[in-house]
């Protein structure tokens, strides 16, 4: 009798934990349903605006050294140029740092949270950014050295901005603004690079008569002020950021899949989506649900499988392929356009030096503005209507199309003044077509592909496998 009443109360125990956990189950779909349909409302414009400023910190402060790396030269170098080794120093340094920054902070952010990690990659950029406006050189190390040093470590915070600001948008997104959403936060990439452009030729034409009114051209006092001014700006907008950064809530997502806590999530949802502020009690057990739990052994079996492994090999390689082009052009703009005439490294006096930098600062400015900004927003309208996979597609098509004329056709194309005018054009369409192309979808699929438990990490491991891409092409690039 005791037996029966003993399996009775055993089978009555483990039918409530079915009815408990299919009712968790159902408060979660319901939960993140009224995620997937919200309308789009102020805390979405929040989420981009704060996302998206980071987006537009780091790319001011990668493409910045296009240009600061000429002042570099005139100043620290007798020859009034980097050597190739110097160069390749200052510029390769962020990509490598930043490939650490994606892999150490896609993990993390899937370990201890998105909250708990966002902010503090910004909070290493400024530190970095202001510590290189602040460099000098010593007898046992070169100004070069230490900014290399410095680049490296602005690198990891960068790097750490890809797959937080990627899954952070995406996982707070509706199902059918997502696309745009994440890719009105990449555009930020392109102001920042435009930023930098402006910024550059405002400090040159402060500094216009400093620098003309100087005699000894490799003493170069107020080109040095125009250097440490162009990067140490870079941690304005960051700086403004950080506070809302480290404000922001955890992802309803996370707090449901990777903390189990449904009634905290259900809280964050209504509080993001409704503007309604629900205090969970602390005391109150965590609610847990059967979702698999992140493991190296379950990481090891999800991406086991084939049909998830391509995935990661398909974000993993778009973005290497991408980057060697991207980064290939835009940390050497300045050395393309000195080769095709628009500005020259060689100088005479100091007029010379003025001409040059100027001539660099508008010529990288007509290259944001006439195809890097466009593509970034010709992608916003279509990502949602179009799709990933046919703008991917079609951009690595126009890509490839673009680099055999202009790689081939070089030569002629920069023998006349207005055949130089026809590569300028192609290099334009270029920027044009890795914008509206791989390099929004290659920063938005992997935000979206990959479950919560493993997101921020694959999105971590596609980044830096693109940031590998451009260490190549840096290196490669080097070579010639």
């Amino acid at each position: 009798m005791a037996a029966l009443e003993k399996q009775s109360s055993s089978g009555a125990s483990s039918q409530e934990k079915r009815d408990v956990s299919y009712t968790l189950d159902e408060r979660r779909r319901a939960a993140l349903a009224e995620v997937d349909n919200a309308k789009f409302s102020w805390f979405h414009f929040r989420v981009c605006i704060v996302a998206g400023v980071g987006f537009f910190t780091d790319a001011y402060d990668i493409f910045a050294i296009n240009i600061a790396s000429v002042m570099l030269g005139y100043v620290y170098n007798s020859s009034l140029k980097l050597s190739t080794n110097q160069d390749l120093g200052v510029k390769v340094a962020t990509p490598v740092g930043t490939l650490i920054g994606q892999l150490l902070f896609g993990w993390l952010a899937d370990v201890v949270g998105r909250k708990r990690m966002y902010g503090l990659e910004l909070i290493i950029i400024i530190i970095a950014t202001f510590a290189q406006a602040l460099c000098g050189s010593a007898p046992a190390v070169h100004i070069i050295g230490a900014l290399v040093v410095w680049r490296g470590i602005m690198g990891v915070g960068i790097g750490g901005d890809y797959p937080l600001s990627a899954v952070i948008s995406s996982e707070f997104a509706s199902t059918h603004i997502r696309g745009r959403l994440m890719t009105a936060v990449f555009a930020a990439q392109g102001w920042g690079n435009f930023a930098a452009c402006v910024v550059a030729i405002i400090v040159v034409a402060a500094y216009k008569s400093a620098l003309l009114n100087e005699t000894d051209i490799h003493h170069l006092r107020s080109v040095d002020f125009m250097w440490r001014l162009l990067i140490g700006l870079g941690c304005v907008p960051g700086a403004v950021a950080l506070y809302f950064r480290l404000t922001i809530p955890e992802t309803p997502r996370f707090t449901m899949d990777i903390e189990r806590n449904i009634e905290q999530a259900a809280a964050d949802i209504e509080t993001a989506v409704r503007g309604k502020n629900v205090i969970v009690d602390p005391e109150r057990a965590v609610r847990q649900i059967g979702a698999p739990k992140a493991s190296w052994s379950d990481f090891r079996r999800h991406f086991g499988k084939w049909e998830n492994l391509k995935v990661l090999l398909g974000t993993s390689y778009s973005w290497f392929a991408l980057d060697i082009a991207f980064y290939g052009l835009g940390l050497n703009s300045s050395i393309i356009l000195a080769t095709i005439g628009f500005g020259s490294f060689s100088a005479k006096n100091t007029t010379d030096i003025y001409s040059n930098l100027y001539n660099v600062c508008v010529g990288n400015l007509i290259l944001s503005v006439a195809g890097l900004i466009p593509g970034y927003w010709v992608s916003f309208l279509f990502i949602d209507s179009w799709g990933r996979k046919p703008i991917q597609l079609m951009g690595f098509s126009m890509l490839t199309i673009l680099f055999i004329i202009m790689g081939f056709g070089f030569d002629k194309l920069t023998a006349t003044p207005s055949a130089t005018k026809a590569f300028v054009f192609l290099y334009c369409l270029a920027n044009f077509f890795q914008n509206f192309g791989p390099n929004t979808t290659t920063f938005v699929v992997p935000g979206e592909a990959f479950p919560t438990r493993y997101r921020s990490t694959a999105h971590g491991i596609s980044a830096a496998s693109g940031k590998l891409g451009a260490i190549v092409a840096q290196v490669g690039f080097a070579q010639l």
